[in-house]
């Protein structure tokens, strides 16, 4: 996808020596570090990693909050938020380099279904925002609509998969689509140079095209299909790290569930500690993002972060009948709830 989801396609070529290494991963060290508040008192906070997806965002605000408003200190953790190395985020969580990170169902689901013990403990946002983006004059306000437009394609399977989806259920026909692959190329380069649409998520780069004053049509993909409402991105560790340090795992969801909570009551404060953090990122566009994700976080679910088997179990069927998947997946271990804080009565 183009934006700031370029991330993904980073997780794939690890999938396939996975096995490889969960059998060599040995961790790091646990380390603390000592701190002094305003009374003199002296604590020993647990040193721990989380690893972005992708260049800093609005989908990692709740984390920048938990760690600016205090929260990962009162959990008695000094969390570090890190930006993926060259085998992204999931090679790293996979691997015990670090204890969590950001990923997407999609990638999780793959990493299950070859034996890579990811799991997801919380969906960052409670619908799928992604979809196919064109500029306006492109003239492409439904699936059909796509025949004969030029597809900006970053390179892997899923696109014509969910292409081809929801085209069939407009009487498309994916073939007539041409598909160019863009590189790194972003949405607005590739659309200026031939491109009709890409695969992008609205909260940051159709954000962008407005205060651009580009005006695009969105098809949401999971407007075509319950199955394609897949949660992205989500917060990610291994099988290992819940085993061996449960605790670990319950005090940082906790804290970054206040963060993310923070952030859906308040997101002007919240992107003014996103941009403190990050000082190269566009305040515009991290405003404006802000505002519209902000509700999005949580929607219509009981808390954030909360996630359905159903989801899971949709999304995989869907795959595994696309080809995409060589077994079907199990759901039951790809996610869990348990470590998110119960929720409030509002």
């Amino acid at each position: 996808m183009i934006g700031n989801k370029k991330g993904w396609r980073k997780s794939l070529p690890w999938l396939m020596v996975g096995l490889l290494w969960i059998t060599t991963a040995c961790g790091s060290a646990a380390s603390t570090t000592n701190t002094t508040d305003e009374a003199g008192n002296t604590s020993a906070l647990k040193d721990v990693k989380v690893v972005l997806d992708w260049t800093p965002n609005t989908n990692h605000t709740g984390l920048y909050v938990a760690q600016a408003q205090g929260f990962y200190k009162e959990a008695g953790l000094n969390v570090e938020i890190i930006a993926p190395g060259q085998g992204g985020a999931d090679t790293m969580v996979a691997s015990g380099e670090v204890p969590f990170g950001i990923s997407y169902q999609e990638s999780v689901t793959q990493a299950r279904v070859q034996g890579v013990p990811l799991v997801s403990l919380a969906a960052v946002i409670q619908h799928n925002t992604s979809g196919f983006a064109a500029p306006t004059d492109r003239g492409i306000k439904t699936p059909k609509d796509m025949e004969g437009k030029s597809y900006g394609a970053w390179g892997s399977p899923v696109e014509e998969a969910v292409m081809k989806s929801i085209m069939d259920t407009d009487g498309g026909d994916v073939s007539k689509v041409k598909s160019v692959n863009i590189g790194n190329a972003d949405y607005f380069t590739a659309v200026q140079k031939g491109i009709d649409f890409a695969w992008i998520f609205y909260a940051w780069t159709g954000i962008e095209a407005e205060l651009r004053g580009q005006p695009l049509d969105m098809l949401y993909v999971k407007d075509y299909s319950d199955q394609l409402d897949y949660y992205t991105p989500v917060i990610v560790t291994n099988e290992k790290q819940i085993s061996t340090d449960p605790e670990l795992v319950k005090s940082f969801m906790a804290a970054t569930s206040k963060g993310y909570e923070y952030a859906i009551a308040h997101p002007d404060e919240s992107a003014d500690i996103l941009l403190k953090a990050v000082p190269d990122l566009d305040p515009k566009l991290v405003k404006a993002s802000q505002e519209w994700l902000s509700p999005r976080y949580q929607d219509d679910a009981p808390r954030w972060g909360e996630q359905k088997q159903s989801v899971w179990e949709g999304y995989a069927n869907w795959m595994f009948k696309q080809k995409l998947l060589d077994s079907p997946l199990d759901a039951t271990k790809a996610y869990t709830n348990d470590y998110l804080p119960a929720a409030t009565t509002k």
